[in-house]
């Protein structure tokens, strides 16, 4: 018998934590560039404060402007999980505040993505938790469910499986599968010291950007010697 819909799985496979650190300071920018500009969540989610983030994701999908199931999923949630809630992008009422939020940091917890609406956003602002949401509204949840636990989630056009590796900074947020880990970290790290490059060239004012006209040209840009009238 099942009961789709409103159900929890209790394990996740986890990638190795050594996997998941060495992600840490890579700009997600560049990481996005590694795989063809396809998996990062859409920016409507965003960061509340300035924390970097980074970790493996447990997802919640969650009734809209309920929040029953994120209680547990705080609960079961390991160090170093990113807590994952797809709550339709609702925005009347809070999926969290202050008082969870600092529950989970307390108990390792290495950040929150809501496609939802968060709280008490001005002490939220000023914590070390990473905290990503699509709004602010000082509504509180109800409390009532249904929901699903470690199933994968739609978050704005990306689908987040649970064990995901989750990076976080100020452009926004990306999902790395596990199973292609070390091959993006690698092109990413390749990227991040190509672009190192550039501003060398761009602070000696010797940057090359002689490819941008020849490009325009194999396009059939049209060039016109004289005024728009």
């Amino acid at each position: 018998m099942t009961n789709t819909g409103f159900r929890i799985y209790t394990k996740i496979n986890r990638p190795l934590n050594e996997v998941v650190e060495a992600f840490k300071g890579v700009p997600v920018a560049n990481i996005g560039d590694c795989v063809n500009r396809s998996s990062c969540i859409d920016a409507k989610i965003r960061p509340m404060n300035g924390a970097p983030l980074l970790g493996t994701a447990l997802t919640v999908k969650a009734r809209p402007g309920d929040n029953l199931m994120l209680y547990k999923a705080i609960e079961m949630a390991q160090p170093g999980d990113v807590i994952v809630v797809a709550a339709q992008g609702e925005m009347a009422n809070a999926t969290v505040g202050e008082l969870m939020i600092t529950w989970a940091e307390r108990k390792g917890v290495a950040g929150f993505i809501i496609d939802g609406a968060i709280r008490d956003v001005d002490a939220i602002k000023n914590m070390n938790i990473p905290v990503y949401a699509a709004g602010i509204n000082p509504n509180g949840p109800y409390k009532e469910g249904p929901g699903e636990i470690n199933v994968p989630v739609p978050l704005r056009g990306v689908v987040v499986r649970p064990g995901d590796i989750l990076v976080g900074d100020g452009d926004g947020i990306i999902v790395i599968a596990p199973e292609e880990a070390a091959d993006i970290l690698e092109k990413a790290k390749a990227v991040t010291v190509k672009e190192a490059g550039f501003m060398k060239a761009i602070e000696a004012n010797n940057w090359d950007v002689s490819w941008v006209e020849k490009m325009l040209k194999e396009k059939g840009c049209e060039f016109i010697e004289e005024a728009c009238k």
